[in-house]
């Protein structure tokens, strides 16, 4: 358990702390990720709900590898299946899926350290394995739906569509710049209240702390 706790010190210094990761830590992310998947199939590690997130945090990192490896790929051989910029795209739509799918997954990491912290008996019947991987699938069904729509902004160029389709596009191309929009405000929501929230846990466990002293 000790290794997964710095694991999750990375990945929330990765996504919540740093404004973008730079090539180091995004390699120390993959590294992490991979020894965290490995850590996770041993059969001594008890597979509780945070094992859970941690899992779908580990494994939203094969997003990057295969973002990094088919971009190596694509620029060394001169590869060209489609238009250039519907590739860039994708590969920023890649990364993009990953950076949500895992500040979500910390926030619920943190939100769970809470409830923990503060609510143990309460919480008991939700902090289970079977709510914590529907609410991961949950996630990677919403950001996947939301990079989806960020990639359909690239479609008309390498696929000509019909004047049929322009509604669709049409409709992509606002729901992408109001997704764009929210992306921000999210962001720095969620790292003001994960701050919080380890703030308040930090304070309970300190009262505690105190009250047994006394």
């Amino acid at each position: 358990m000790r290794d997964l706790r710095r694991y999750l010190v990375l990945k929330y210094i990765q996504y919540l702390v740093l404004p973008s990761s730079n090539t180091l830590i995004t390699l120390l992310g993959l590294l992490g990720s991979l020894y965290t998947i490995l850590i996770l199939k041993s059969p001594s590690i008890s597979y509780k709900s945070t094992a859970v997130f941690i899992s779908y945090i580990a494994q939203a990192d094969i997003l990057v590898f295969v973002s990094i490896v088919s971009e190596m790929i694509m620029e060394s051989f001169d590869v060209k299946i489609v238009s250039a910029a519907f590739t860039t795209a994708l590969w920023q739509n890649f990364l993009t899926a990953n950076t949500h799918i895992c500040c979500l997954l910390l926030s619920c990491v943190t939100f769970e350290a809470l409830l923990i912290s503060i609510f143990s008996v309460e919480s008991r019947h939700i902090r289970t394995v079977k709510y914590a991987r529907r609410t991961s699938n949950m996630i990677y069904i919403v950001v996947i739906a939301e990079c989806i729509i960020f990639q359909m902004e690239d479609f008309q160029e390498p696929f000509g569509l019909n004047s049929q389709y322009i509604l669709l596009l049409h409709f992509c191309y606002r729901a992408s710049s109001l997704l764009r929009s929210l992306s921000y405000s999210i962001g720095l929501s969620l790292r003001i209240i994960n701050v919080y929230i380890y703030y308040k846990i930090f304070f309970n466990v300190s009262n505690r702390s105190r009250l047994k002293t006394k």
